[in-house]
């Protein structure tokens, strides 16, 4: 009796731990261009730095989130502009028992943003469209 309540119980703990394993994949679809607008980009003279210390949430996301979370705030911290022109970073990672560590970020660049919006005539689109397909 004692052989069969074992195996019962036996049963029954490789029965109930299963492993559960999801993937996805996605697939590339075209999209058409719905407006094809041309701007002018503001750039500022001035060369701004910025350091930037990443929280535990911002470092889960990997080193290529750190950086573009860096170049986001020294845009916000230096009067919010759109991009940052000829950006540089420099990151100070820390090598540990644990692994490596990124302790901060340093952005430097020019500030710009984009004024003056226009809309694309159909000669210049096709000839974006054309060295687009043919690259």
């Amino acid at each position: 009796m004692k052989k069969v309540v074992f195996f019962a119980g036996l049963l029954l703990l490789c029965a109930s731990c299963k492993t559960v394993h999801k993937t996805s994949t996605t697939r590339q679809i075209s999209a058409p261009i719905e407006a094809a607008v041309t701007a002018d980009l503001d750039v500022q003279k001035t060369k701004i730095s910025y350091t930037y210390y990443p929280s535990k949430q911002v470092r889960r996301g990997g080193e290529k989130n750190v950086k573009a979370a860096a170049v986001a705030e020294a845009l916000r911290m230096n009067g919010n502009a759109d991009v940052l022109v000829e950006s540089q970073q420099e990151v100070y990672v820390r090598t540990g028992l644990t692994g490596k560590k990124i302790k901060s970020v340093t952005v430097t660049g020019y500030p710009a943003t984009y004024k003056n919006f226009k809309s694309v005539d159909e000669e210049t689109l096709k000839k974006v469209m054309i060295s687009k397909c043919c690259k």
